[in-house]
């Protein structure tokens, strides 16, 4: 049973499927990003939304020119010398200066933000604020809602699927707590291949695959 609740809990869990499916997207990520770097150079990364642990496994903040700016709604806790964290809003980020960043990275974040307007507000900083960019968000349309671990629950009545979370352990083998699950509720919006494309156009999209089918997409143009 331990082995079962591991493997399908959160991504921050190391023996979960999120997390070896994360391990294998920074391994792309990584191997597009010293095709395109020089790491005898400063690189400035922002990492919208994003986590000191994310990057524990990754050699770039080690690089010495690196520095990573992780910004958050809440100040995140920082160990590694060349990462450092703000306060800040994905949607407005007038304190940054136009391409005041070599790349911009960001991972699951994207579909938190309630509406459709706000995700294209997000898109349209991070393209204002970045030179390059590489931003993943969950498919749509893989079988498997990626928050949940619930089939298809992207296409259920919300009140449904609130019932689902918190009255029944179907959803990675707890019962939620309901303001956990109405706030999830209320803020996911995820996208799919076509919206990706429409956010950042001229982008690359790259689909990570599971069973034959997209699990998630990445917009990138680390050519």
């Amino acid at each position: 049973m331990k082995f079962i609740y591991e493997l399908f809990s959160s991504s921050d869990n190391p023996n979960s499927l999120g997390a070896k499916f994360r391990a294998k997207r920074l391994k792309k990520f990584e191997k597009l990003f010293f095709r395109n770097f020089n790491p005898e150079k400063e690189i400035r990364i922002l990492d919208v939304g994003g986590t000191d642990y994310f990057w524990k496994n990754s050699q770039i903040p080690s690089i010495p020119g690196v520095r990573i700016t992780l910004l958050n709604l809440h100040l995140e806790k920082t160990t590694h010398p060349h990462i450092h964290s703000l306060l800040g809003n994905a949607t407005d980020m007038r304190e940054f200066s136009d391409k005041s960043f070599d790349l911009i990275f960001s991972n699951s974040v994207i579909e938190h933000l309630y509406t459709l307007e706000n995700q294209q507000k997000m898109a349209a900083e991070i393209q204002r604020v970045g030179r390059k960019y590489f931003i993943q968000t969950p498919n749509k349309f893989f079988p498997i809602e990626a928050h949940y671990a619930l089939p298809f629950a992207q296409f259920l009545p919300k009140s449904l699927v609130f019932l689902l979370l918190t009255k029944t352990r179907l959803s990675r083998l707890k019962r939620w707590e309901e303001k956990a699950a109405r706030q999830y509720l209320e803020e996911i919006r995820l996208l799919n291949e076509k919206e990706m494309r429409l956010l950042f156009p001229g982008a690359k999209i790259l689909k990570e695959k599971a069973l034959g089918l997209t699990k998630s997409l990445t917009a990138h143009n680390l050519r």
